[in-house]
């Protein structure tokens, strides 16, 4: 996994502090190292030989310690499972009031964003992730207390507008997504059909984060991170959360030369947009299939819908991936807008779109 220069430990004497509580002892410095992301973050090995990663959520303290809460919670229901190929890092302890969790460090891993980006995550990979999905989608959760509420997004609310602080906070890019996402009436009528069908699902244990960034990969398997965001919820949205990882990939390639017979010359014109999109579509489709294909052995049998739903939920996906990525742009590019056309296109018409990403529709009751 790709690191930066640690942040500096003095500014939380905190993460000592519960390392030592946890027996572990502190930070050998010289051996720590930061991961990029939303929170605070260190990988390092404890002055006991200990190689742990150390997490500091951020964020307000209700946001915080609803994600915590979660994130036990799954911790809880893994404990009590017959996880099978499902894998994750282990919990060694947290501290509620300092926002600190730490984990067994899951040393010589890849993340699954450096293996879709250098084109080592392959069909076998995608089939033991869906086998993964499917044994967490399909153990049994009775009597456990687990998160219900539905997550935040997608939601009409953002479609009528931003609040002042998300405004502020926000690139032009991301404002011209919202903007081009807010005037389309058809988009918003898309969500609400969406959300509706969700309600209405089978609820089953959930990741509800699921992006190819989650995935750690090394030698003896596939750990899946980042349970903050666990709770009982639709299937459909971890499967079109990964569908949607790789529709949107296929998006991103139409201006490389991935997968090209050679190095081709070529000036974008619509047309040329919709082919060259609809072949690296079919091209990265194998990956989408052999996961579906792995969530399959492993929970044959599921909801009316379920795979329509997961269409519609991948395009949502991308379409929640161009507002990120706009996050560091002035300006929507010509293929961020291919981008928004096809995850729309998706979610409005789930059905018509699902052999595209290799999903079958057809399932048992």
């Amino acid at each position: 996994m790709s690191s930066i220069a640690a942040q500096d430990l003095g500014a939380f004497p905190e993460v000592d502090e519960l390392l030592g509580r946890l027996g572990l002892e502190g930070f050998d410095r010289d051996s720590v190292t930061s991961r990029p992301g939303r929170n605070e973050a260190w990988l390092g090995t404890t002055t006991n030989g200990e190689r742990v990663f150390v997490k500091r959520l951020r964020g307000g303290v209700g946001d915080t310690g609803a994600r915590l809460r979660r994130l036990l919670d799954f911790q809880g229901f893994a404990d009590r499972i017959s996880a099978g190929e499902l894998r994750y890092p282990r919990l060694l302890g947290h501290d509620e009031r300092a926002r600190l969790v730490v984990f067994e460090a899951v040393d010589d891993a890849r993340s699954g964003a450096e293996l879709m980006v250098d084109e080592t995550f392959d069909d076998v990979l995608a089939h033991t992730v869906g086998r993964a999905v499917g044994r967490l989608h399909a153990s049994h959760h009775s009597g456990m207390e687990l998160h219900r509420e539905v997550p935040p997004l997608p939601s009409r609310e953002m479609l009528r507008g931003v609040s002042q602080s998300m405004f502020e906070q926000s690139s032009f890019g991301q404002l011209s997504a919202l903007s081009l996402m807010q005037r389309d009436g058809e988009l918003a009528d898309g969500i609400d059909a969406l959300l509706k069908a969700e309600q209405e699902s089978v609820k089953v244990p959930s990741h509800c984060d699921l992006r190819v960034d989650q995935f750690l990969i090394r030698g003896d398997g596939v750990f899946i991170a980042d349970w903050e965001e666990f709770r009982l919820a639709d299937a459909a949205r971890d499967i079109g959360s990964f569908a949607g990882e790789w529709l949107y990939r296929s998006v991103l390639d139409i201006v490389t030369h991935r997968g090209d017979e050679g190095l081709v010359e070529f000036e974008l014109s619509h047309d040329l947009i919709v082919s060259r999109g609809a072949e690296k579509l079919e091209r990265l489709r194998p990956r989408i299939e052999n996961f579906c294909r792995g969530y399959r052995e492993v929970r044959p049998h599921t909801d009316p819908g379920l795979w329509e739903r997961a269409t519609a939920f991948a395009g949502w996906h991308a379409l929640d991936r161009l507002i990120a990525s706009a996050a560091r742009s002035a300006r929507l590019s010509g293929i961020e807008r291919a981008a928004a056309g096809v995850g729309r296109n998706a979610l409005l018409h789930p059905a018509r779109f699902a052999p595209a990403l290799g999903m079958e529709t057809k399932v048992t009751a």
